[in-house]
């Protein structure tokens, strides 16, 4: 079971996740609480090592913003998380992967992801005007219905305490959490993060 923690604005924070374990780390170039500037994503990224994946997450970016800030940090991954049209995803697609995050509220918004160009899709908590780090729940049943072709990478109210149920009833590719092992918006803390990639794994 792969685990991705997105959020960052601290640099103890990734180097206590990587020592955890994690295999993707996730950067907030959009907006919220976690939102960091490219200068502090330059050096987040730079002390994540070879074999870890540096996601940069954006919201409804235009594409030279977001191809300028993979210029200028160690990001492999792309993780869309507005509204972007299929074709900047196909774009982007050519030079480095892409996750497509969706707001999953009922089943109609799964029916509406496997026709979207991505590399894997995320599936969050749909929650009004919050892309990502809500830390609400959404319906897993849901999933349990739908074929996706994609890799998926479950997100939405995860923590060490229920990661492993969410896994067992799921069978993702992957679990993405980020307010769930935080001792506030974007401060990480480190025994959540271990415990949570143990729970993971352990699943």
């Amino acid at each position: 079971m792969r685990v991705k923690i997105c959020g960052f604005t601290r640099p103890e924070d990734v180097l206590a996740a990587l020592d955890a374990g994690v295999d993707a780390i996730g950067l907030n170039l959009a907006r919220g609480p976690r939102r960091i500037s490219l200068d502090q994503a330059v050096a987040l990224a730079a002390l994540v090592p070879p074999m870890v994946q540096v996601v940069a997450l954006f919201v409804d970016a235009d594409e030279d913003a977001i191809q300028a800030a993979l210029a200028a940090t160690r990001c492999t991954v792309v993780q869309l998380h507005g509204d972007e049209p299929p074709e900047l995803a196909e774009r982007l697609r050519r030079r480095v992967p892409v996750i497509k995050a969706f707001r999953i509220a009922g089943r109609a918004d799964l029916d509406r992801v496997a026709a979207y160009p991505a590399d894997a899709v995320l599936l969050d908590a749909a929650v009004p005007g919050v892309h990502g780090g809500s830390g609400r729940a959404w319906d897993h049943g849901l999933l349990a219905q739908t074929e996706l072709r994609q890799p998926v990478i479950l997100a939405g109210g995860l923590g060490p305490d229920n990661v492993a149920a969410a896994i067992a009833a799921t069978r993702p590719w992957a679990v993405d959490t980020a307010s769930g092992v935080e001792s506030a918006p974007g401060l990480k803390d480190a025994a959540r993060m271990r415990a949570f990639v143990v729970a993971a794994h352990q699943a």
